[in-house]
């Protein structure tokens, strides 16, 4: 059994920073690609960042020079810096994880983490 737990979420003001966490615990054999995703209310579920084992990333247009993904292979952690929120940043942040646990590859979700940002 895998579990992603995610922390960080807050409210901010415009302008202001945060920093997301999320851990990968349980039967893991090797993390392939780890992300984040956000859901505002009445929209669909979004990729916001990820990134791969060796490092490679990916991040959605509104969020380049924003955010930044980055991880700890050691200790199964994510974490999503994110500077300059705004308003429309506001949304569930979901912590995404594609995963080998001594099988085939799966895909694991996070409860998510609330990001409210005031303007």
């Amino acid at each position: 059994q895998v579990q992603l737990v995610e922390s960080g979420g807050d409210l901010v003001q415009a302008g202001g920073s945060l920093r997301l966490s999320c851990e990968a615990s349980g039967s893991i054999f090797r993390i392939l690609t780890m992300g984040w995703y956000r859901q505002a209310p009445g929209k669909q579920r979004e990729l916001v960042a990820s990134i791969t084992s060796d490092g490679s990333r990916n991040y959605e247009q509104s969020v380049k020079g924003r955010f930044t993904i980055f991880r700890d292979n050691a200790k199964n952690t994510v974490y999503l810096q994110m500077n300059s929120l705004k308003p429309e940043d506001t949304a569930g942040y979901y912590c995404n994880a594609r995963l080998m646990d001594h099988g085939p590859m799966r895909e694991y979700w996070g409860r998510g983490t609330q990001v409210t940002v005031s303007s």
